[in-house]
């Protein structure tokens, strides 16, 4: 297991506290975690974990903000640097919301702290924030599509994207749960299957 290094200052150690739990959950599970295994990851003493976050569920939560954070960033670059096309960036979103494989981490990591959302207000306010801003991208990826007129819309553009969301969350659960009937690249099928049905563009 690699270690992260020791930084002087508090707020570089929180960061190197949360690094260290985001990567003990992903390689133990969220619910075998341990102090004892963020120490090791992060090459501190348990008791150093304890002194910046007393409450493990504290650090729990900041990863989940933490890895919400990255994979927004991660999808609004995607979007960002794919060529103007209304199609090309609209197809750049859907590569970025699914699982390349079922190793992914950070889709990994988000699929186990959502399930803390049903019983702690925390980590479903970052989930609830995570889907409207995914949908977000989604519906202005959609309207710009419409104003172009390379998109003819078969319902609002903010409904579309809700469904669009939904259905990689949905293909994605399967594709980390090892479904062997729903691989990356049938997922991507299906997703930009349902983005034509939707969008009238022949060309995503």
């Amino acid at each position: 297991m690699s270690k992260v290094g020791r930084p002087r200052n508090q707020t570089a150690r929180r960061q190197a506290l949360v690094s260290a739990a985001g990567q003990a959950i992903t390689e133990r599970g969220l619910e075998g975690l341990r102090i004892k295994d963020i120490a090791d990851a992060a090459g501190v003493s348990q008791g150093s974990v304890l002194y910046y976050y007393p409450e493990l569920d504290d650090l729990v939560l900041e990863v989940h903000r933490g890895a919400v954070e990255g994979f927004v960033e991660s999808r609004q670059r995607a979007y960002d640097e794919a060529a103007a096309d209304p199609a090309v960036r609209l197809r750049a979103l859907v590569d970025s919301g699914l699982p390349a494989s079922p190793e992914d981490s950070l889709h990994g990591l988000l699929y186990q702290l959502h399930r803390r959302a049903g019983r702690s207000p925390g980590h479903a306010e970052l989930m609830t924030s995570l889907f409207a801003r995914e949908v977000g991208l989604y519906s202005t990826a959609l309207e710009v599509g419409a104003a172009t007129g390379v998109f003819t819309l078969a319902a609002s553009a903010q409904d579309l994207a809700h469904g669009l969301v939904a259905l990689e969350d949905g293909y994605g659960l399967h594709i980390v749960s090892r479904n062997a009937a729903v691989r990356p690249e049938r997922a991507r099928e299906l997703v930009l299957a349902h983005a034509r049905a939707v969008t009238g563009c022949a060309s995503l």
